[in-house]
């Protein structure tokens, strides 16, 4: 929140958009500090959730690559840990598309997690997401290298998460992404083994899992 509100100071009265906006969690954040807040999803479950978290903002069903607003309908856009979930061929798309919904020059936020960490490792073997990831480091570099996005900034910091223990850990794991409960019961001896070879336990039988992420502010570069 700290890159996304300095992006986008003073919030109140911001029109948002975020990117795979899942069951609205940003979202309610970017409302309950005054922003004007849409998003969008493919999950229409996930949309449900967050019209009840966010009974204020605007939510539809629509994939990142083909977004249902005119053009420059937006202050800014924001991709928080969605950009790799977009499909590989039309990563480079998803950004076009929301540069074009928010106008020239208006920033766009980019958090993405890095293919490194414990977390990541200890999560591999349920759902490897080594390709997809990178995918997206590749596409955001690509997009800067030719010139059509320059880069406001960049911060790379380090998501710790504490569970009760590897149970628990799981339980959020499988929350997070139900598709992955058949995995994890169906890997759970291999599952458990990488949790407790890569996290950090604790005296009291805690689990500490840490996660890369780069967060970057984007915007279209002004033509020349």
């Amino acid at each position: 929140m700290s890159v996304i509100g300095e992006a986008f100071a003073p919030l109140a009265g911001r029109r948002l958009l975020d990117i795979g906006c899942g069951s609205g969690a940003l979202a309610r954040s970017l409302s309950e500090r005054g922003a004007r807040v849409a998003g969008i999803d493919p999950n229409p479950e996930a949309l449900e959730t967050a019209r009840e978290a966010v009974p204020e903002g605007t939510f539809q069903a629509a994939r990142a690559e083909a977004l249902p607003f005119a053009d420059a309908s937006f202050d800014g856009a924001i991709f928080l840990n969605s950009l790799h979930h977009v499909p590989q061929p039309v990563m480079h798309r998803a950004l076009r598309e929301a540069a074009r919904v928010v106008g020239p020059a208006e920033p766009i936020v980019v958090v993405e997690p890095l293919a490194e960490g414990s977390l990541f490792l200890a999560l591999r073997p349920v759902e490897d997401e080594t390709k997809v990831r990178n995918a997206a480091q590749e596409v955001i570099r690509q997009a800067l290298e030719d010139e059509k996005f320059e880069q406001l900034k960049r911060a790379d910091y380090l998501r710790r998460e504490r569970f009760e223990g590897i149970e628990e850990c799981l339980a959020h794991v499988v929350a997070v992404d139900p598709a992955r409960a058949t995995t994890v019961e169906e890997r759970r001896a291999e599952v458990v083994a990488d949790f407790g070879r890569h996290a950090w336990v604790d005296e009291d039988g805690g689990v500490t899992l840490e996660q890369p992420m780069r967060a970057l502010v984007l915007r279209t570069k002004p033509r020349t």
